[in-house]
């Protein structure tokens, strides 16, 4: 059964980097084009994309309030970071060593309760570790279709982390192929970013950017 366990991991971890391999279409805008700058960035595990809260006509605060988080205060910063992931994953496990086997294996197997986590957090800086991408102002929009369409209409708002973050009921199914990281992946092409087609792994994700 372990060599089983084993076989089974390598596969998906092959399958995973193939996938991650295999380009989807994408450009980068010339520099005359008006732009707007997003960020992803990676804990090594979750990929997140940092977004301005007001740019090309895409404003985030009506749909991600500084109410709903601990201390409003934090709502005053002008980028969020959104992410997108299985509910119990998120809630239970606030810290690395609150991770158990049996959530990963609950999520990985499948879950249809999925959440997405905001952070109220200022422009990133150089050596921050995000990884900028200037995308078409129409791109930018399309990217911000495909993360609203994620949240469920009339969803609830669960408390965050700490007092500049809060998570909200989203759409989708949770499971090994459609991972947080397969999400961004796929948000991504779907503003045109160049990205391989399928990208379940953090490093799937980042190694194109």
């Amino acid at each position: 059964m372990a060599a089983a366990l084993c076989v089974l991991l390598f596969g998906y971890a092959l399958a995973g980097a193939i996938g991650g391999s295999i380009p989807a279409s994408g450009t980068k805008p010339p520099a005359s084009t008006p732009t707007v700058t997003i960020w992803v960035e990676s804990n090594g595990i979750h990929t997140a994309i940092i977004v301005p809260k007001q740019a090309a006509g895409v404003d985030w605060r009506p749909l991600f309030p500084a109410r709903d988080l601990a201390d409003p205060r934090y709502g005053g910063h002008d980028h969020l970071a959104i992410g997108w992931g299985e509910a119990a994953f998120f809630l239970e496990t606030p810290r690395w060593r609150d991770i158990r086997p049996a959530t990963i294996a609950a999520a990985a197997i499948g879950s249809d309760r999925s959440l997405i986590h905001v952070d109220h957090l200022p422009r990133p800086r150089p050596g921050d570790g995000a990884r900028p991408i200037r995308l078409r102002e129409a791109d930018y929009r399309r990217l911000a279709d495909y993360i609203a369409a994620s949240l469920a209409p009339a969803g609830q708002v669960h408390p965050g982390y700490g007092a500049y973050d809060a998570f909200y009921t989203a759409r989708g199914r949770y499971s090994a192929v459609t991972t947080c990281n397969a999400w961004t992946g796929a948000a991504l092409r779907h503003a045109g970013v160049r990205m391989g087609r399928w990208t379940p792994f953090p490093t799937t994700v980042m190694w194109w950017l």
